[in-house]
């Protein structure tokens, strides 16, 4: 009863909170975001002993290297943090932006104004930086915030938290329009997933374990992606050097993500050009390569692929390799065993290129790019709070825009209805 009551209290002070938070002006929202990016920079030594506390527990409990590498923090990404929070600062303040007027025969003037959604939770797993993204974003887009982090992350996300909050209310942000769960009882999330009269939206980021819990449980409406499983197809027409570059940095930069490339897919006319020359670089990098039956002919070290591979979210240095023998075949490849997040065409053919884009029916894609830039910073939106897949309301990366939604406002001149 303690723990539910402590639930309801957070939901109800974030509600409360929504209209005086949606009247903050641009300017403060502005130097507050501000102020908080340098609290980061400043205080960077507590937060980084904070995690490395979280680091410990997480390498005695024997969790995977991927796993470690999503909840390290350092002074690096703490910068890339505070560097988020001065981005959404610059951008426009999404809140009471007219986005369409039109006059109707009878002389009414109507329009749409954006407004925030109200009040967000996001359940997440393992990356404390999501703790200062999701702030930041929620705050500059009038929204109230309830987070809440895994175990796992505990004592790094309260460090966060508890320094942001604190500069918040500094400058008048309601204190109860940034609310952390701050117990690791799963119990708390059923909790928080009943209240659909406090919270109007649910974000769940993590393992997609994670997420279908959290679809099949809410009574509140969910913004999600299941998985990433990535595909950039080698054209024919690709220029050779450019395709090694993107596809080994679509898998290799960093593997543990969801925009991370999990099969690569190759022309059969370029394969036996091709192949040899992105092995040779995977090899340095330790990548495992899975492939199909024509990928073996060429590459005689590689293991044969299965089908259930190419369903198979790796986050490692594991990829699958189908050989195909035209667009056509890689397009209905990706719509069988993609997820409909990032994929990509590496391609000199504008033809081909056009094709892929109109007929690839993912959130993000992509001509001669990797798909690792599918990411709220990297597409200019100062971060994310996640990465949708779902097609309402929002696709993609969701920045300010995609933390709003809009009212109908109506002007007349006394006209009635007859």
């Amino acid at each position: 009863m303690e723990l539910k009551n402590r639930i309801l209290k957070i939901a109800q002070e974030a509600k409360a909170a929504t209209r005086n938070l949606s009247l903050i002006s641009s300017e403060v929202k502005n130097e507050t975001l501000k102020n908080m990016a340098a609290a980061l920079r400043k205080n960077s030594g507590a937060i980084l002993a904070a995690n490395q506390k979280d680091l410990k527990k997480a390498q005695e409990k024997g969790f995977s290297p991927a796993f470690i590498e999503r909840l390290s923090l350092n002074e690096k990404i703490i910068d890339e943090m505070a560097k988020s929070l001065e981005e959404i600062a610059k951008l426009a303040d999404p809140v009471g932006e007219i986005i369409k007027m039109w006059k109707r025969p009878n002389g009414l003037i109507i329009g749409r104004m954006r407004v925030p959604i109200g009040v967000i939770g996001i359940i997440y797993e393992s990356r404390p930086n999501v703790t200062s993204d999701c702030i930041g974003l929620c705050l500059k887009s009038g929204n109230s915030v309830i987070l809440r982090g895994g175990s796992e992350a505990i004592n790094s996300n309260l460090a966060i938290f508890c320094l942001l909050r604190k500069i918040a209310t500094k400058f008048g942000i309601p204190a109860g329009a940034l609310q952390m769960v701050s117990t690791t009882d799963r119990k708390a999330v059923d909790m928080l997933l009943g209240l659909s009269q406090y919270i109007d939206l649910i974000i769940p980021r993590g393992g997609e374990s994670l997420i279908r819990e959290v679809a099949h449980k809410s009574k509140i409406p969910v913004i999600k992606h299941y998985k990433g499983i990535c595909h950039i197809f080698v054209d024919e027409s690709a220029k050779l050097d450019m395709a090694v570059k993107v596809c080994f940095n679509a898998k290799v930069q960093r593997p543990a993500t969801c925009n991370a490339m999990e099969t690569m897919l190759v022309h059969e006319k370029i394969a036996r050009k091709f192949l040899p020359k992105i092995f040779l670089e995977f090899k340095k990098a330790r990548v495992k390569i899975k492939g199909c039956s024509q990928t073996k002919k060429i590459l005689k070290d590689v293991e044969l692929v299965e089908e259930k591979d190419f369903y198979t979210e790796y986050l490692d240095l594991i990829l699958s390799v189908k050989v195909v023998k035209d667009i056509d075949e890689a397009i209905k490849h990706i719509a069988q065993y993609g997820t409909q997040h990032s994929d990509a065409i590496i391609t000199e053919n504008d033809k081909n290129a056009l094709k892929f884009l109109r007929e690839v029916d993912s959130a993000a894609v992509y001509v001669n790019a990797s798909t690792r830039f599918t990411d709220g910073y990297q597409f200019g939106l100062g971060a994310e709070m996640g990465i949708s897949t779902d097609k309402l309301h929002a696709r993609g990366p969701m920045g300010l825009e995609e933390l709003t939604s809009y009212k109908y406002i109506v002007f007349g001149s006394g006209q009635i209805r007859t």
